[in-house]
Formats: C-alpha cells, structure tokens, sequence
C-alpha cells in the first residue's frame, strides 16, 4: 500500500463521517438500493418515505426498545459487543443457527454507506467504519441516525415515518407498546407488520428488557 492510499484509507471516513456530527446525511446506501428495487417494481413512490427528526423529538420509549432489542450495551461499548459476538460463535459451534451480533453502531455504518452481503471483505469494510463513527460522533448522535434512516416497512425509514404510517401519531409521541412492536420487526420489516401477531407477541420480553437496560437520563 502506498503512501496516497495510506492517507485516503485513514483520512477518507473521518471526511465523510465527522461532518455527520452537525449535518443529517440527506440519505442511505440501504435507501438508494431500495429506491432502485422500487424503481424497478414501478411501486411508488420509487423513494422511501422518510422525515429526518432529532433525537429529542424521538419518544424514549422507541430509544430504550431499539436498545434493548438490538443492542442491550449500546451505551458501554465502543461500537462492538464482544460477548455477544462469543456468544453467537459458540452457538454456531454448537449447531445452533449462526446469529447476528451487529451492534447498533455496526447497522448505522452498514445502513449508511454499504450494501447487503460481501462476505468478509463487507463485514471487514463495516467494522472499519464503526470504528471511525464511534471515534467521531457521540453515542446519542449515532442513536439518532439509526432511527432516522432504519427500515420500518415498506418504502417507510426513520422513526418519524413510521410512527405517523402505523400508528397514525409523531414518533414523540410513541407509548412503550407501540415503540416495543416497532423495533419487532426491524429483523424483517418488508414482512412483517408492528400491528399483527410476531410483533404482539415479542412485546412483554422487549418491555421487560427495556426497563434493566443501561441507558442515561433524559
């Protein structure tokens, strides 16, 4: 590796990612594939809908369930959870479905910049990115991107969008019920509905989880 592309490897995220620190990236990789999906399908509308709010206007209820259901540490560790990737090897060892171990910090760089798949060098490309989004921004700013550009169904991203689709109200205004049959089926959103049964029956072990996660004061 030469000289020039040393510096662009190492000086290329930090352009990219610590203007995110005061600027809401206008859109996603995940967004574009899915606006090209929708293009080819003639679904409209060909973008996702989507409204970009800040955190403070995000009910903590949605925060806590998308903490406790995808990544309980999200406030302790510094953008990887090695013990639950242990615990994900150890399972896959023992014949147990190969599940994943993404922290929150991990989908927001896959989310952002990637795409689906790759293998290792794209698991490779999302770990080297998550370091750069954790040495660049804060915790909360992370958060809040995650809200805003996850895929909550069909053509529908951020919190924002999906509270006023499903729930006919403003993501502020988000009881613990609506927030914990959201973040259900983030696994699956093109599938699954907050409305009906998978996402009904995961609400008590997400609601029970939100209340011992680790999670600062609002």
């Amino acid at each position: 590796m030469n000289r020039q592309t040393l510096l662009l490897a190492l000086l290329g995220p930090v352009v990219i990612i610590l203007p995110l620190r005061l600027i809401d990236p206008p859109t996603s990789m995940f967004m574009l594939i899915r606006t090209a999906e929708r293009t080819w399908a003639r679904q409209w509308p060909f973008y996702p809908e989507r409204d970009f709010v800040a955190l403070g206007e995000i009910s903590v209820n949605l925060q806590r369930a998308a903490i406790a259901s995808e990544d309980g540490q999200f406030y302790v560790h510094h953008g990887f959870d090695f013990k639950q990737i242990q615990n994900a090897i150890r399972t896959a060892e023992r014949g147990g479905k190969l599940r994943g171990a993404s922290t929150i910090s991990q989908q927001t760089a896959k989310n952002l910049f990637l795409c689906e798949g790759g293998g290792f060098v794209r698991k490779g490309l999302e770990a080297y990115l998550t370091v750069y989004l954790e040495l660049l921004l804060p915790k909360d700013r992370i958060l809040e991107i995650y809200l805003n550009i996850a895929e909550w169904g069909p053509g529908i991203f951020g919190a924002e969008a999906a509270a006023q689709h499903w729930f006919k109200k403003p993501a502020a205004k988000l009881t613990a019920s609506e927030a914990a049959r959201l973040v259900a089926i983030l696994p699956n959103p093109q599938k699954w509905s907050p409305l009906r049964g998978f996402a009904a029956g995961r609400v008590g072990a997400i609601t029970a989880r939100m209340r011992s996660i680790t999670f600062p004061r609002r």
